[in-house]
C-alpha cells in the first residue's frame, strides 16, 4: 500500500523543481478550498476564481514558505483573506455605484432560481441562512464544515484560542438552526 507523502515534502519537491508534487497538492486541497471560499462568498463563480487565485499565490510564495504551522492552515488563511478581499471590493463597487439594481443582481445570485424541488428550497435557505451568519463565525464554521479542520487548525488559521473557535462554532449552528426554524424548515 503506496502511501502519499505530506504536504511538507510535496513542497519541498515543488521547490526541488517537481511540478508534479504541485499538482498533487492542488488536487488534495483544490474542492476543500473551493467550498470554504463558496461559502464565504456565496457566488460559484468568485469561489471559483478565488481558488485559482489561492493556488497561484501559494506558487509564487513556494520559495519563501517555511514549515512553521500546518501546510492547511497557511493554504485556508490565504484562501480566507482572499476571500474577504473579494467580499470587501464587492461591496465597495457596490457603495461607488448606488445602483439599486446592481444590489439586486448581487443579492439573487443569494438564491436558487428555480427552487422548485423541497431540496433546491432547503439548499437555498440553508445558504441564505449562513450568510446571514456574521464573518467571525461564519469562517469558523465553514473552516469545520467545509474544510473538514480540526479545532487546533482553526485556531491556527484564525489566530485564536480554541475556546473561541468552538464557541464561535456552536453560535453559527445556534443561529443556521434558528433562522432554518424561523422558516419552517426545521422542528
Amino acid at each position: 500500500m503506496k502511501t502519499e507523502p505530506d504536504d511538507w515534502t510535496l513542497i519541498e519537491r515543488v521547490k526541488a523543481g517537481d511540478l508534479n508534487a504541485f499538482t498533487v497538492l492542488v488536487r488534495r486541497y483544490q474542492t476543500a478550498v473551493y467550498r470554504f471560499c463558496e461559502g464565504l462568498l456565496m457566488s460559484r463563480e468568485d469561489a471559483e476564481e478565488v481558488t485559482q487565485d489561492c493556488f497561484v499565490a501559494l506558487y509564487r510564495a513556494l520559495p519563501r514558505l517555511e514549515e512553521r504551522a500546518r501546510f492547511s492552515t497557511l493554504l485556508f488563511g490565504s484562501a480566507r483573506n482572499l476571500a474577504l478581499n473579494r467580499i470587501r471590493n464587492r461591496t465597495r463597487r457596490l457603495f461607488r455605484e448606488r445602483d439599486p439594481q446592481a444590489v439586486q443582481a448581487t443579492a439573487g445570485q443569494q438564491h436558487s432560481p428555480d427552487a422548485a424541488c423541497a431540496a433546491e428550497e432547503l439548499g437555498a435557505a440553508i445558504r441564505d441562512a449562513l450568510n446571514a451568519v456574521p464573518e467571525p463565525f461564519r469562517s469558523a464554521f465553514l473552516l469545520r464544515e467545509e474544510a473538514d479542520m480540526d479545532y487546533n487548525a482553526i485556531a491556527e488559521t484564525l489566530g485564536c484560542p480554541v475556546g473561541t473557535v468552538r464557541s464561535r462554532i456552536a453560535r453559527a449552528r445556534e443561529m443556521i438552526r434558528a433562522m432554518l426554524q424561523e422558516k419552517g424548515l426545521l422542528p
